[in-house]
């Protein structure tokens, strides 16, 4: 006998960067200009990033949308049919390797609960689209590069996936495909994401930084910490990610019987 899905009209929204993986755009960046066709460019490009570090930084903890309009300036005159090829080799060489050990478990938990699986990410598409297929997941949202015969003009394509936008995507992509917000969950370890978090019946902190850590559990909201093993997280924090079978409202929330 097939057991029916709980979720039909519920979906799990994903943060990427730091909620699924431990890695960040600017390691993206970094990689790409590591393997720029020209040697001498390549190597430019490796020490220019490495000293704009500490700029980016700065950016993303003023306003993640101000970051993302310093940070993909970066890209202008990048070939598009290159950025493509090389996302490829991004995700086995660097994405691949720092997937959080369960969050494979926490999509599948949900995907069997019957929940819509959405990565809501901040990065760029390409880069995010290899991970999207292993991952299994549904939909993929991420910003968008704008190009200009075939080569990037630094500048990203509106709406920005950034912050308190995400909450309108959510709201806009919940209408399109009949989703009920209220009986949805997301994820995110951002104190930026709060927007993205609030706007979804059953959010969750999942490897949060000091500050939503802190209005997690202010608001008793579940928090997941994908780098441990599932007994060591369930026994630490009854909120951790449960087995299964222990759960009751929710797939990834840990809530027990």
């Amino acid at each position: 006998m097939t057991t029916q899905p709980k979720y039909k009209n519920s979906a799990a929204f994903y943060d990427v960067d730091g909620t699924l993986i431990k890695i960040n755009i600017v390691h993206t960046f970094a990689y790409y200009a590591s393997r720029h066709a020209s040697l001498a460019q390549s190597a430019q490009r490796t020490i220019k990033t490495a000293l704009s570090i500490p700029m980016f930084w700065a950016a993303d903890k003023l306003s993640r949308k101000w970051f993302n309009e310093i940070f993909y300036r970066s890209y202008e005159g990048a070939s598009e049919d290159r950025l493509v090829v090389l996302a490829e080799e991004l995700f086995e060489d660097v994405v691949k390797p720092n997937i959080y050990p369960r969050a494979r478990d926490l999509i599948e938990e949900s995907r069997r609960a019957g929940c819509r699986q959405v990565l809501l990410s901040g990065a760029l598409d390409f880069t995010m689209r290899p991970l999207a297929r292993y991952l299994g997941v549904d939909d993929l949202i991420a910003n968008q590069l704008e190009f200009v015969d075939s080569y990037a003009t630094g500048k990203l394509k509106k709406p920005f996936v950034a912050g308190a936008t995400k909450a309108d995507i959510m709201r806009a992509y919940a209408k399109q495909h009949d989703i009920d917000l209220g009986e949805s969950w997301a994820y995110s370890d951002s104190f930026s994401d709060y927007a993205m978090l609030a706007v979804v019946g059953h959010p969750t902190a999942c490897n949060p930084d000091l500050r939503l850590r802190s209005m997690a559990r202010s608001y008793d909201w579940p928090i997941l910490d994908l780098d441990e093993a599932p007994n060591r997280s369930a026994s630490r924090r009854p909120q951790g990610l449960a087995p299964v079978r222990r759960l009751r409202n929710a797939p990834g929330t840990g809530k027990a019987d």
